[in-house]
């Protein structure tokens, strides 16, 4: 009795995947996003939105392929039950945004802004994303997996629920950071440069403790000298 309760105490709930299952589609035909646009069982392949504003457009059932998105201004857009490939950007606006049952897959971006989202059932995998700012966004059931994400902002963020898999954690900030549920221990490499003492609620797994000694020992003001 006394294992069970401890087994249930430490346990991690796991995160809930998105299940994407995209109807028949139809080609996009072609024009600049329009702000609060509606965009439905669309494909956008190649497209170049760059500069574009859509800001609180609505994407349901979408695919978007090989879609650059420099400068691209998206903030309140919703993308629900959506596919995102290969999309490429600099310096993409999606302030206030949400992702719910959404595949982001080898995605290339850089300042990326998604401060304020909510992100719900999004699955993130391949590709790598440069200062990517999550400050006081609310992520709940997201696995980050297989990419490379340098100097990823959680500041203020709650994380509910969120995997990160095979893949590198450069220079992450989890200043006043809540986590429940994140499950750090199948990441490739936990850099963590401001915020640790916000692991409460994370789940690292004892190579990763060791890695994480001098960090911690930092936090906690102790001094680590070698005898003599």
């Amino acid at each position: 009795m006394v294992r069970r309760a401890t087994d249930e105490k430490t346990a991690v709930k796991r995160a809930r995947r998105p299940e994407v299952r995209l109807p028949p589609l139809v080609p996009y035909g072609g024009g600049e996003l329009e702000p609060d646009g509606d965009y439905d069982g669309l494909e956008f392949r190649e497209a170049d939105f760059a500069g574009q504003d859509g800001a609180g457009a609505r994407f349901m059932d979408c695919a978007l392929t090989g879609c650059a998105l420099d400068e691209t201004r998206l903030r309140h857009a919703r993308v629900m039950d959506s596919v995102l490939t290969g999309i490429r950007g600099v310096g993409t606006d999606l302030a206030e945004v949400t992702l719910r049952d959404v595949e982001l897959v080898d995605a290339r971006l850089g300042g990326v802004q998604l401060h304020g989202a909510v992100m719900e059932r999004v699955l993130i995998r391949g590709g790598k994303i440069d200062y990517l700012n999550l400050r006081k966004g609310r992520l709940r059931d997201v696995v980050f997996e297989g990419c490379v994400l340098v100097e990823p902002d959680f500041g203020g963020a709650q994380l509910e629920r969120v995997e990160f898999v095979d893949c590198a954690l450069k220079r992450v900030d989890f200043s006043a950071a809540t986590l429940t549920d994140v499950d750090l221990r199948g990441a490739a490499e936990v850099d963590i440069a401001r915020g640790v003492d916000r692991l409460a609620g994370a789940v690292i797994s004892p190579a990763q403790l060791l890695d994480l000694a001098p960090v911690l020992a930092a936090e906690m003001g102790v001094r680590v000298v070698a005898e003599g």
